[in-house]
């Protein structure tokens, strides 16, 4: 065991290497910062805990970097101030305080450094870290886990609300929805090839995750769905009888997977069939991550279906929305129910997913995919 663990922090540190440059297909917001008339407010996060803000936060550190990626994504990096190591894909990254552990995790003395107004922790953060940090004097906000697309959709708007970005979090929820409508409207009819995510240390993506639903709506069958939901390690024995025809890969695991076995021992391996996403969008629950990953997995298993020019763009999607609205107090669950009913008609997305890893997978495979298409197969 303290071998597996050596290697989960070798592994961990290589992700931490990774530097991603980003998708210029990402739109900025086309509303302006929402005002602070939506201040004082009071949500209850995963613990049961109400955090309450009397103003707009100006200085937000993030503890993980699918909250980074909401920030960036809603035009408001300009208020981060501290992120982890694994956000600094994301343009500008480097400019803010790194607050990773030199170990894993998060340091609580860098993030208390940074003077943060805000802490948003997703729920790859402990609760104990948690409650360090708020024994520290801080305000933090810890996120439930996302298994689905909805709960992507519902952080994007808790984020927004607490950090005075609604209007561009309602932007991005339907900036979300058009594109995976369009995906899933494109792949209805289509056969479905039997796919698997394998990940590194031998876990897999099985059901009940917002992976899943990436792979679902892609136009493609998850072999490791029905047999646990989560991430598992899946034994050689049960990959060679699940015998998936394709092999999703990423640049984390890339030359690891396709000639090893038990992998080359499936129909996939054999035909050297696979499909490859970069890590920093696929393994992070956060909007770009669903809209790149279901775009480009799509167009890598159906290239025949997909249409460039079915993505719609951040400002066709914010056309669609009616005017800005605020409010004092709501609660995740209320934040969800709003953005539902302001956003575009909404595709029957399938319920599967999940926030990130939990802790203990999250150190395995942290990052995910980007816009970058590629499928490889036997010449």
């Amino acid at each position: 065991m303290g071998q597996y663990s050596r290697l989960l922090v070798s592994l961990a540190i290589i992700v931490a290497l990774l530097a991603i440059a980003p998708a210029a297909v990402a739109g900025q917001s086309t509303a302006p910062a929402d005002a602070n008339d939506s201040f004082p407010i009071t949500l209850t996060d995963a613990t049961g805990t109400e955090v309450s803000l009397d103003e707009r936060p100006e200085r937000v550190t993030t503890t993980n970097p699918s909250a980074a990626q909401v920030m960036w994504e809603l035009d408001a990096d300009s208020q981060v101030v501290g992120l982890t190591q694994f956000a600094h894909y994301l343009d500008g990254a480097e400019n803010r305080q790194n607050v990773s552990s030199t170990e894993l995790g998060v340091s609580v003395e860098r993030v208390v450094d940074t003077e943060p107004d805000l802490v948003l922790a997703p729920n790859a953060t402990s609760v104990e870290t948690v409650e360090t940090l708020r024994d520290a004097g801080l305000t933090v906000y810890h996120f439930p886990e996302a298994t689905d697309f909805e709960d992507v959709k519902s952080k994007t708007q808790t984020i927004g609300r607490l950090t005075g970005n609604d209007q561009a979090a309602r932007e991005t929820n339907a900036w979300v929805d058009a594109n995976v409508e369009a995906v899933s409207a494109a792949t209805a009819d289509a056969e479905e090839p039997r796919l698997m995510y394998p990940l590194l240390g031998g876990f897999s993506v099985g059901g009940d995750t917002f992976i899943n639903e990436i792979i679902a709506a892609s136009g493609a069958e998850n072999v490791v769905a029905d047999e646990f939901d989560g991430y598992e390690v899946v034994n050689d024995e049960t990959v060679i009888s699940l015998d998936p025809e394709v092999l999703l890969v990423t640049d984390q695991t890339e030359g690891q997977i396709l000639d090893s076995e038990p992998y080359s021992l499936t129909t996939a391996g054999q035909n050297n069939e696979s499909v490859f996403l970069e890590v920093n969008y696929i393994n992070q629950p956060a909007p770009r991550s669903l809209v790149y990953s279901t775009r480009n997995l799509t167009a890598q298993l159906h290239p025949e279906l997909y249409d460039e020019s079915d993505f719609v763009t951040r400002s066709e999607a914010a056309a669609t929305l009616d005017q800005p609205t605020t409010g004092t107090e709501a609660t995740p669950d209320q934040a969800a129910t709003n953005e539902t009913e302001t956003t575009p008609e909404q595709d029957d997305e399938t319920g599967v997913s999940a926030p990130g890893f939990g802790i203990a997978v999250a150190i395995v495979s942290l990052l995910g995919g980007s816009l970058l298409v590629r499928r490889r197969s036997g010449a």
